[in-house]
């Protein structure tokens, strides 16, 4: 396929999906609620991980059985480009229901084996190795969850609608973070501290447990918004993202280089705010909800702006911004210690970061051909996560044990660098067509 053809601007009698002017809105609301169900599952271990250490890696000493708590998270991620390749290029064969189906299918297998594991107390080196599977799994779902979604997300939106459509993409994994912290404050507020220790943090993977019947139920309701399955094998599409489109691939996983750091670095305030901090469990977990809603706000603003001028504006100029305020943000935060200067900073990040996001998950999407659309989104989205977002919490961690308080800035800083360099040989694709 051409550049050109892969360019042509979208006309006027180009109807998406061949649907109606009235699109399929109620149904978009259900993919986009069984997407925050699978993020809620993912990253409530984020929130935890503190209490997640202490019940299966008992090393000694906080500070190692943390390390060995988000060292697991992290392995999460390492599974994600087995996913986007296995369910990106299912869903580019079979369509993009089908695959939404499967990832939440394996989503619950992994959320339940960490809400039934017992501590290491209780059955020894059996503990850590099953959740260590569990996160294996989880992460091979996600890794296959994002690229269907946006797909059909873009697919399904009408022209003039398509960023603020793809933006709930970004604005219900806000949803998802603000579930996790509202159910953290709850479990923080109700239940003394060796019940939280003990089996407390286990209530919020039981509550997704209960909910995730009806993500399935309404994810099979969903519209096909791929018309036209591949007559490719698997194997042939995933062949022809990386030959074909390698471009494309590579400026996408740098995009998302510093949109995964910062997501992390917001997700880890809560275990800084209790470890490095020494704050309350409850504050720290006001603080996600926080950053939740900023998350699901901002995503949203940022899909708007996106149709009204364009999608690289939207990416570059938040982010700039954020590497101009962040390491003041964290000196302050280090020198005084403060609530409001904790829910300041994690707003900013938040905030910033999502309206980044919202817009490389725009971009992204509208850049590959329908065809391997799935595929693409899945590989960019899930090794760009894998080399920096299963790794940035162990490192910053690890940095703040060696140059305080104020590491994470610096690291947000660093990746960011290496993005903005790749959004700004970004095409602006707006009037690119997205059925080609």
């Amino acid at each position: 396929m051409s550049a050109t053809t892969m360019h042509a601007p979208h006309t006027a009698s180009d109807n998406l999906s061949g649907q109606s002017e009235k699109p399929p809105v109620k149904a978009i609301a259900a993919a986009v609620a069984g997407n925050a169900l699978e993020f809620y599952d993912f990253i409530v271990y984020s929130f935890f991980a503190v209490y997640i250490g202490q019940t299966f890696f008992p090393l000694g000493s906080e500070t190692a059985s943390l390390l060995a708590s988000v060292a697991v998270f992290g392995v999460g991620f390492f599974t994600r480009p087995l996913g986007g390749v296995l369910i990106g290029a299912f869903a580019d064969k079979a369509g993009r229901r089908s695959a939404m189906i499967l990832t939440v299918a394996l989503i619950t297998v992994g959320t339940l084996g960490l809400a039934a594991t017992p501590s290491y107390e209780t059955i020894g080196i059996a503990a850590p190795i099953i959740v260590l599977f569990c996160r294996l799994l989880q992460g091979l779902a996600l890794g296959g969850e994002v690229g269907p979604a946006s797909a059909m997300l873009i697919e399904a939106a009408p022209r003039e609608k398509r960023g603020l459509y793809a933006s709930w993409q970004i604005a219900s994994q806000g949803i998802a973070v603000v579930a996790g912290g509202l159910m953290g404050v709850l479990v923080s507020w109700y239940l003394p501290h060796e019940d939280l220790v003990s089996w407390g943090w286990r209530l919020p993977f039981l509550v997704s447990l209960a909910l995730i019947p009806i993500a399935i139920y309404i994810r099979r309701a969903l519209p096909e918004t791929l018309e036209k399955p591949s007559d490719k094998t698997g194997t042939q599409i995933v062949t022809s993202v990386f030959t074909n489109h390698t471009r494309y691939l590579v400026l996408g996983i740098l995009v998302m280089i510093a949109t995964t750091v910062s997501t992390q670095v917001g997700n880890y305030m809560t275990t800084y705010a209790i470890q490095t901090l020494k704050l309350p469990a409850i504050l720290a977990q006001a603080g996600t909800v926080l950053g939740g809603t900023m998350t699901f706000i901002f995503a949203l603003v940022a899909g708007y702006l996106a149709d009204k001028y364009g999608r690289k504006g939207v990416m570059i100029w938040p982010r700039i911004v954020l590497m101009i305020v962040i390491i003041p943000l964290f000196f302050w935060l280090a020198e005084s210690k403060d609530p409001a200067v904790l829910l300041l900073v994690t707003a900013a990040i938040t905030l910033l970061t999502s309206m980044t996001g919202a817009a490389s998950l725009v971009a992204i999407p509208e850049m590959m051909p329908i065809a391997l659309r799935a595929t693409g989104v899945s590989l960019i989205y899930a090794i760009g996560a894998t080399l920096f977002g299963g790794t940035t919490q162990f490192i910053i961690t690890w940095l703040i044990g060696i140059f305080g308080a104020v590491a994470p800035a610096y690291y947000v800083v660093a990746t960011s660098v290496i993005s903005l360099v790749a959004m700004f040989m970004m095409p602006e694709t707006r009037n690119f067509d997205v059925k080609r």
